[in-house]
């Protein structure tokens, strides 16, 4: 079954924020190794790999129903934050960001009967709920460690240690 044309073009306006989310963590993870904190660069960097893999994820499920692509440009990221702190809360509130727009595109699969879309996006929906998690919990414990460098360092310490870990199971069509 072809996918529904208004379905095809929020599947791809989606694709395009996935891209999007990718740039803009490949942008902090630039600007935390500019202040040289290489382990909140590493967080972000890993940040950027899952980016990629959702919107990957989109882009193959749009071609395996027989969807068009058609990525559109990806705006310019900000390049500089105010401190970390600014830094985690943006990427949380982009995340709750894309988290609003997942729960939009889940609605529209169900008002088009579109079971594929709509078994597709719940992997996403939960994804996100990590995804808002891990940036909350880094926004808690920048908040708590306020102004102090050492706690800093023992955190970009700890961010270091992230490691990409591919979806273990991709949504099929």
């Amino acid at each position: 079954m072809a996918m529904n044309q208004n379905i095809v073009k929020a599947f791809n306006e989606h694709l395009n924020r996935e891209l999007f989310s990718e740039y803009l963590y490949l942008s902090m993870a630039a600007w935390f190794e500019s202040l040289n904190l290489k382990g909140f660069a590493n967080w972000m960097r890993v940040q950027t790999q899952e980016e990629h893999a959702h919107a990957m994820l989109f882009y193959n499920f749009i071609l395996d129903r027989g969807g068009t692509i058609a990525l559109d440009k990806i705006d310019r990221p900000d390049q500089a934050w105010a401190s970390p702190l600014d830094a985690f809360t943006k990427a949380l509130a982009h995340e709750e960001f894309i988290s609003r727009n997942i729960n939009d595109l889940f609605d529209l699969s169900l008002a088009a009967k579109d079971h594929a879309a709509h078994s597709f996006l719940k992997f996403f929906i939960d994804e996100q709920v990590e995804e808002e998690k891990n940036a909350a919990e880094i926004v808690g414990r920048l908040k708590l460690i306020g102004d102090s460098a050492s706690g800093l360092f023992m955190l970009d310490n700890e961010l270091a240690q992230r490691v990409y870990t591919p979806p273990a199971v991709a949504p099929a069509p």
